[in-house]
């Protein structure tokens, strides 16, 4: 075994298990919740800026550190002992890799890491609060649709079908509501394990198209299009990119460098794909709110006017953080409204659907009574 070990055989295995790391493939890979992150990035930013050494800042953080957290710190710090930047280890861990990295690696290069450091958790934490606050939105009416969707499925798989054998002795014509209840009870009775299996075939089927570049900017660009919600997506994307942006900026990136960055982190590939075009109208000459201006879609004219006035005034980042506050507003006051609005729509549609079950049980009940007083 460790002749085989010593070999060329032992050290592609080695190579093969460190990527399996690296892609936190293999059970027990460390990983970092998104307060954690938040946390560790500014208190490394607050040590060093008080002059302790990255390797020594690291080393107090991961002894300080719970669970998983110290393991990763602990590797971030071993490759920053083999001579990787603080960047490099931050890319190499996979948690922090992509934009936190990349405004790593710009304020090691200009000497401003700490500052850096200071903004990328200062920009973390109003990333997860915008999150937030569409996470919270969505949930009251998810609750209600989901207990809607319970309470029928009780009454349509229990209660129906401990009252059909009385029905069936009745005879006659039963109400068409109460037909169709019966047809879905047996449906369900005699074919529950097909629509749990097609439930699962489309969901599979769903998670395999959506990985598809063009099914997902295709959807990308539909859930911009949805009434209510849509308007909400692109308040996030505009304030979340602003910020992005402005911090780039501020990090002494060049703008075609701060509009790349914008991009990685942005989910929606239409504002990536925006975003693309943008660098390239920049590339060649064009200003960022002259491009901005061709992509009224995703950009409202404020967007662009704002960002055109801070490049004319030599004030961009300024006016960057500005656009970012007034979508922030303008985010945290519809999803506030979001719950309001679509309230009435549920209940209205938590009524048809319990009504319809109720009615298709009361209505032959409500006959029986009549042919007995009869």
């Amino acid at each position: 075994m460790a002749t085989l070990l010593s070999g060329g055989f032992g050290a592609k295995i080695f190579v093969v298990i460190d990527k399996l790391k690296k892609s936190n493939l293999l059970i027990g890979a460390p990983r970092m919740g998104e307060e954690d992150k938040i946390v560790f990035i500014k208190r490394l930013a607050i040590l060093i800026d008080a002059g302790i050494p990255i390797i020594e800042a690291m080393s107090i953080l991961e002894r300080q550190a719970p669970g998983a957290s110290k393991k990763l710190i602990a590797q971030m710090r071993f490759r920053v002992e083999q001579g990787f930047s603080l960047a490099g280890a931050m890319e190499d861990s996979r948690v922090f890799a992509g934009f936190p990295a990349r405004a790593a690696r710009i304020g090691e290069a200009g000497g401003g890491l700490a500052a850096n450091l200071h903004h990328l958790a200062g920009e973390m934490r109003k990333r997860r609060e915008l999150k937030r606050n569409i996470t919270g939105a969505m949930i009251y009416p998810a609750m209600i649709f989901v207990v809607t969707i319970v309470i029928s499925a009780l009454l349509a798989g229990y209660v129906f079908p401990k009252i059909m054998p009385v029905f069936a002795s009745l005879g006659g014509n039963l109400p068409a509501s109460t037909r169709a209840m019966i047809a879905i009870g047996r449906a369900m009775e005699n074919y529950w394990a097909h629509f749990l299996a097609a439930m699962a075939a489309m969901a599979a089927g769903c998670s395999l198209l959506i990985k598809k570049q063009k099914v997902k900017m295709f959807f990308d660009r539909a859930i911009l299009m949805v009434p209510l919600t849509g308007a909400i997506f692109k308040n996030y994307q505009i304030a979340n990119a602003s910020r992005i942006l402005a911090m780039a900026l501020k990090s002494q990136a060049g703008v075609i460098a701060a509009l790349n960055i914008t991009k990685e982190t942005t989910g929606n590939l239409a504002y990536r794909a925006a975003f693309d075009r943008i660098a390239l109208a920049v590339s060649r000459g064009e200003t960022i709110g002259q491009s901005m201006e061709k992509e009224q879609f995703l950009f409202p004219p404020l967007a662009s006017q704002m960002i055109f006035s801070g490049e004319a005034s030599g004030k961009l980042e300024l006016s960057l953080e500005y656009l970012a506050q007034i979508y922030e507003d303008e985010l945290n006051r519809a999803t506030k409204n979001l719950s309001l609005s679509i309230e009435p729509a549920m209940m209205v549609f938590m009524g048809i659907l319990v009504g319809f079950v109720a009615v298709s049980i009361i209505t032959p009940i409500y006959g029986i009574t009549q042919n007995l007083r009869q």
